[in-house]
Formats: C-alpha cells, sequence, structure tokens
C-alpha cells in the first residue's frame, strides 16, 4: 500500500519537474545571452550595475550582488537535482518493461529520461558559469566603489 502511494506521488512529480527542467535551461540560455551584452556593455568606462546612492553601504551593495546572482546560483544547484528526479521517476516503469519482455517500450521510456538530465544539467553548467562570470564582475565593481568612496 504504501509502496503504491509513493509510486504514484512520483509519477505526479514527473510532468511538473520536466517543466522545471524546461523552464530551468530557457532561463539558463537567456541568462547566458544576457552576460553576453552585459560584456559589450562592460567595455564603456562608466558601466556600472551596482546602484550607490547617499546614505549606500557596504553591506547594502553586498546585498545587491547577492540579488542579482541567486538565481543562476539557485538555478545551478537545483537543476541537476531535477534531472536526477526526471531520470528516476520513469526508470520503474522502464525496468517493468524489461521485465514483462517489452524492451522497445523500455528504450523509448529510457530516452526520454535521459534527454531531461541532459538538459538539467546543460541549465546546471550554464547558471554557473554565469554565476561565476557576473559574481567576479560584481566584486570587482564593488571594489572600485570601495576605493571612490574611501570605504575600508
Amino acid at each position: 500500500m504504501l509502496e503504491t502511494t509513493f509510486a504514484h506521488v512520483a509519477q505526479a512529480l514527473l510532468w511538473p519537474v520536466l517543466l522545471l527542467v524546461a523552464a530551468g535551461f530557457v532561463y539558463a540560455l537567456w541568462a547566458a545571452g544576457a552576460t553576453l551584452m552585459e560584456a559589450v556593455q562592460r567595455r564603456s568606462p562608466d558601466y556600472r550595475v551596482l546602484r550607490v546612492t547617499e546614505g549606500s553601504s557596504v553591506e547594502g551593495l553586498e546585498l545587491q550582488i547577492v540579488r542579482r546572482l541567486e538565481p543562476a546560483r539557485l538555478l545551478g544547484r537545483i537543476a541537476p537535482l531535477l534531472g536526477l528526479i526526471a531520470t528516476m521517476v520513469p526508470l520503474g516503469p522502464a525496468l517493468q518493461s524489461v521485465a514483462a519482455g517489452q524492451g522497445q517500450q523500455a528504450l523509448a521510456v529510457f530516452s526520454s529520461a535521459f534527454s531531461g538530465v541532459v538538459l538539467a544539467l546543460a541549465a546546471a553548467a550554464i547558471a554557473l558559469a554565469v554565476y561565476s562570470v557576473r559574481r567576479r564582475w560584481l566584486l570587482a565593481e564593488l571594489l572600485a566603489i570601495k576605493a571612490e568612496q574611501g570605504w575600508a
């Protein structure tokens, strides 16, 4: 009874997880494009992402950095987990098909399962690259602002 319930819950998670993987992949591609555009804009010496206003503090600027980096960081960490779920959920029925002698049906299930994990891993890789590049840019910008403002 409990095993059947778990199997049904796991199967119910498959489509939402696949949709999240697809959304994560699309977001990763968008973030990569935005990062490339920012790279072009950063060639201008006046270009700044961090907003310094009167009364700004180092902590406030660090919070701006965290807010800008958080989506890419989360995607880089969560996408592989979603990919694992997208792979593991179909494997149960696929193994049952193999046991029943329906190899062709199992092969189709395996193919879709592995597609989900490949997209999730690609999204994670892109997101981690975007995170690393943007983090370096923002921290360099923070150092420049600290020097300009005379902050320690």
